[in-house]
């Protein structure tokens, strides 16, 4: 008898050291216990708070916990903050049982001090980086930012959520309380939203039914766009990338609009969805577009970036006669096809997909080529090859291409300038 009293009483210390609470009939509280291996230390049992004081992790009891894996030298991680910051007040406004734990991926502790004064949420010390490495490697934290989503009353991580990010990205504070069965409910509403999607209903509102031509005061029919194939351009002045696809997009539009017009075929048009940040930005920009825009700032901007999950610009999705998405992927398809990618089907890259093939049967087997020192090798989807950056155009490449197996220097085909090695 007294053996089993130590022994009950040993576990209870245990349970207490792990910082696990009893419920009045004194059965282990899960969360609790869970929240504390993961996020206490063999000397720590405590977060920070934002402004420095210790708070408990048993505090975190009966909690949706988020564990954002972030950095401030990486200005991806910047980015997200702010929206997470944003759905976490909000959340927290309205009474929702959310917490965010910040896992620190900072260079030192000033930045990481700088950083942290930013978040309204608890944090990991800087100096327990014993409890870093473990979530890291529990986790199978391979990039950030990241948001690991845990459910208070899981213990066996079968609810555990490992795309956080994306999923707050996507359907920010309606995803609470981030459970499966939340998200799956979600995403019937987006595919139904899809289904149903057309041209009038996503570029209207109840106070506009036009877009702006050129002149910007100019108004045209939304309604005139109707049965035609639509590029809707997310883009601003100040990105760099969209700033230098944009030209490119425009000598291709006109391409195509001359090849329809010769063939009195299927009409087509580029839609601006800016964000930029003022209207002098905008009208800057929009004055070297040759296409319709919606108006700067208007409330359909943020629906349709969201409606279309844009998560970086420049972004061109390709909406077909009957108003449904053909492709999220315009600009890869127009880097890649140029004007041959229209109408952007499905049909019409698998064709265009099998002229290359073909086309790549007469290229040499290897190349010198002037801007690299290193013999390139012909390579396919099939034999190395996939989704690249080009070396020496920068833009999007897939499937065949002359890649350096030394340093992994990589080029289109179209981009090889060969070498007299004579």
């Amino acid at each position: 008898m007294r053996k089993e009293v130590m022994s009950l009483e040993e576990d209870y210390r245990n349970l207490k050291q792990a910082g696990a609470k009893t419920n009045g009939d004194g059965e282990k509280n899960i969360s609790s216990s869970r929240f504390s291996s993961l996020l206490a230390s063999k000397d720590r049992d405590f977060l920070l708070s934002p402004d420095g004081t210790q708070v408990q992790v048993s505090e975190l009891e009966g909690k949706v916990v988020g564990l954002y894996f972030s950095a401030n030298w990486y200005p991806p991680c910047r980015n997200f903050t702010e929206i997470l910051i944003n759905a976490y007040e909000h959340l927290n406004r309205s009474g929702s049982k959310f917490e965010v734990v910040f896992v620190s991926s900072d260079e030192d502790l000033d930045a990481f001090n700088k950083y942290r004064a930013l978040m309204p949420w608890l944090s990991i010390p800087f100096s327990d980086l014993e409890t870093k490495k473990a979530l890291d490697r529990k986790f199978d934290i391979e990039s950030i930012p990241c948001l690991i989503i845990l459910q208070p009353k899981d213990t066996k991580d079968e609810a555990t959520l490992h795309d956080g990010v994306e999923i707050i990205y996507r359907f920010g504070i309606q995803a609470f309380p981030f459970t499966k069965q939340r998200l799956q409910e979600l995403e019937r509403q987006v595919r139904e939203k899809h289904e149903s999607q057309t041209l009038t209903n996503l570029l209207t509102n109840l106070d506009r039914e036009y877009l702006l031509g050129h002149p910007p005061s100019k108004q045209v029919p939304v309604d005139s766009l109707l049965g035609k194939t639509i590029g809707l351009f997310f883009s601003a002045q100040w990105c760099r990338p969209g700033v230098k696809f944009t030209p490119k997009l425009v000598s291709i539009y006109h391409k195509i609009k001359q090849l329809l017009t010769q063939q009195a075929s299927e009409d087509f048009e580029v839609v601006f969805v800016s964000s930029d940040r003022d209207q002098q930005g905008f009208d800057s920009y929009f004055n070297i577009m040759p296409w319709l825009s919606l108006p700067f700032g208007d409330p359909t901007i943020k629906i349709l970036t969201k409606h279309f999950d844009v998560q970086g610009i420049p972004c061109l999705i390709i909406l077909g006669p009957d108003g449904k998405t053909i492709t999220k992927h315009g600009r890869n398809l127009i880097n890649l096809y140029q004007e041959d990618a229209y109408p952007f089907t499905e049909a019409k890259v698998d064709l265009l997909e099998k002229q290359i093939d073909e086309e790549a049967k007469s290229l040499p087997k290897s190349e010198y080529h002037v801007g690299h020192k290193h013999e390139l090798t012909l390579v396919s989807q099939e034999t190395g090859g996939g989704p690249f950056i080009c070396c020496d155009c920068d833009e999007q490449g897939s499937g065949w291409a002359y890649l350096c197996l030394d340093c992994g220097y990589e080029v289109h085909p179209k981009c090889v300038r060969a070498m007299d090695r004579g």
